[in-house]
């Protein structure tokens, strides 16, 4: 089914670029497919990968895995998939008289404005060991360590600033992708200039751009800008930012394949 996207990126479960930090944008439309898409690559590839589901149940999770032929049941048993379910942890905050008894990712909702250091310590436990500083030296079970995040900017709704985010981030590609050469993958949903607010000096937009300084490929979705079409649903921008020059590649989604076509086209399909 994505096929065509590997192709563009260059990459295949069997070969892929460690040490990469790509960040999902989307625009009046939904990316959700991507993270589906990664979730599923990642696993295929044996990596071990750290999924914060802040959007998004499990079962909806493995629910679209299972078309894509992943069990993430399965990949949860056996230790290669750490999975944050943010609605379910979250709720031990938000209800006083429920018993705490998740992990303390989710701590931040105490004190938003104290940052992310709660969920930052989950990711670097999950991914390394938590005691005596050292690395997981697991190569032989699994490939190189991944990290995805299904949306960076809800924990802006959640009373998170912008900052703060990238602080996060920032942390998070410093460990997974420069120490441990790993993966990042991470999603976040930004509004239009006109939209952003004038006394909002960060905005989604401006955690958005951000992020792409921090990344090093950007995969940009929006809608149309000529409105609905039956065809085509929307656009896709892929940019390589090799030696800071954005590579820029241009192509239209459409919801069933299209092979007769001769221009350059990807066919992409959201579950």
């Amino acid at each position: 089914m994505f096929t065509e996207l590997n192709s563009i990126l260059n990459a295949s479960p069997d070969s892929f670029t460690q040490g990469e930090f790509i960040l999902v944008s989307v625009q009046h439309s939904d990316a959700s497919f991507l993270i589906h898409h990664f979730l599923s690559f990642y696993l295929r590839a044996r990596s071990r990968v750290c999924f914060l589901a802040l959007v998004q149940s499990f079962s909806h999770y493995s629910a679209v895995s299972q078309r894509l032929g992943v069990n993430l049941t399965q990949a949860k048993d056996k230790g290669q998939l750490i999975f944050l379910e943010g609605l379910k942890e979250s709720l031990s905050h938000l209800i006083p008289q429920e018993e705490r008894t998740g992990s303390e990712a989710m701590d931040f909702l105490r004190d938003p404005a104290g940052g992310l250091r709660s969920l930052y310590q989950f990711v670097h436990s999950s991914l390394t060991h938590s005691g005596g500083g050292e690395m997981v030296e697991e190569e032989e079970a699994w490939g190189s360590p991944v990290l995805l995040v299904d949306d960076l900017s809800v924990l802006m709704s959640l009373g998170v600033s912008a900052g703060a985010v990238l602080d996060f981030s920032h942390y998070c590609r410093a460990m997974v992708c420069s120490q441990l050469q790993g993966n990042m993958v991470a999603l976040v949903r930004c509004s239009s200039e006109e939209e952003e607010d004038e006394g909002d000096a960060e905005g989604s937009e401006w955690l958005r751009r951000g992020l792409t300084h921090q990344c090093s490929l950007t995969l940009h979705v929006q809608g149309l800008s000529t409105g609905y079409c039956r065809d085509i649903h929307g656009q896709d921008f892929v940019n390589f930012l090799l030696n800071d020059v954005p590579k820029t590649l241009d192509f239209p989604t459409r919801p069933k394949a299209v092979s007769e076509r001769p221009d350059f086209c990807l066919t992409l399909w959201a579950l």
